[in-house]
C-alpha cells in the first residue's frame, strides 16, 4: 500500500506561511499603532511648554522718549551707584554704596608664627585628617605608593564625632622631616609637622 504524501506537504507549507504572515501582519499592526501614538502626542498641547499668545503690544510707549546713541549706559563716570536697589534693601533713602577697593579685593592669608622645630624631639608628619575612615585609607595607599609608610590614628573631637588622622613618622632627625615634606608637597600632599604627645 501506497501513502499519500502530496497532502502532508501542502498541510506544513500552510502552517508555515502562516506564521511568516502572522509575523508580517504584527510588524504592520504595532508600526500603525507606534505611527498613531507619535500623532497623538505631537498634536496634544503640552503642560511643560507655555504659549505666549500673539497679541501685539508696543514695545514702546510713544510717552517714553527714545535714548540717544550718545547717552551714557551707567552712571559708572558719574559717582553713582551702578544699581538702586542699594537703596531700597537698605531702607534707607540716601544710602550710598561704597564701590570696592583694592583693599577689600585683596585676601591676605593669615599670619601664622611658627615655632622653630627642636631637634631631638619626636615630630611626626600629619598628612591629612578626616571623618570619612575611607578617605584616610585613600591617603594611606597614596603615600604606599610613594614609598612612604604611614598610620591611620582616630582621634574623638567633641562636637565633632571621630575624625582620623593619616600620619607619618616619628622623625627624630629634622633633615628626614623636611625632605619627607618637600616629597609629599611636590606630590600634592600638604603635611603639617607636629609634635609627638
Amino acid at each position: 500500500m501506497s501513502r499519500n504524501m502530496g497532502n502532508r506537504a501542502a498541510a506544513q507549507n500552510k502552517s508555515g506561511s502562516s506564521l511568516l504572515t502572522g509575523i508580517l501582519v504584527g510588524m504592520v499592526i504595532g508600526a500603525g499603532m507606534a505611527a498613531g501614538l507619535a500623532w497623538y502626542i505631537m498634536k496634544s498641547p503640552s503642560p511643560f511648554v507655555t504659549k505666549e499668545q500673539a497679541t501685539a503690544k508696543p514695545l514702546m510707549n510713544d510717552a517714553t522718549p527714545a535714548v540717544s546713541a550718545e547717552a551714557p549706559v551707567s552712571g559708572v563716570g558719574d559717582g553713582k551707584p551702578r544699581f538702586e536697589f542699594y537703596k531700597v534693601l537698605t531702607d534707607k533713602p540716601d544710602a550710598a554704596v561704597a564701590a570696592p577697593t583694592d583693599k577689600t579685593r585683596t585676601i591676605t592669608q593669615p599670619i601664622v608664627e611658627s615655632k622653630p622645630i627642636a631637634s631631638g624631639e619626636p615630630h611626626f608628619l600629619q598628612a591629612g585628617s578626616f571623618s570619612n575612615p575611607n578617605d584616610a585609607e585613600k591617603l594611606k595607599a597614596k603615600l604606599a605608593l610613594l614609598g612612604l609608610e604611614s598610620s591611620i590614628q582616630t582621634a574623638t573631637i567633641p562636637d565633632r564625632g571621630v575624625w582620623y588622622r593619616v600620619r607619618l613618622g616619628p622623625y627624630k632627625d629634622m633633615d628626614e622631616l623636611s625632605r619627607t615634606r618637600a616629597s609629599l608637597k611636590q606630590n600634592g600632599v600638604d603635611a603639617t609637622p607636629m609634635r609627638a604627645q
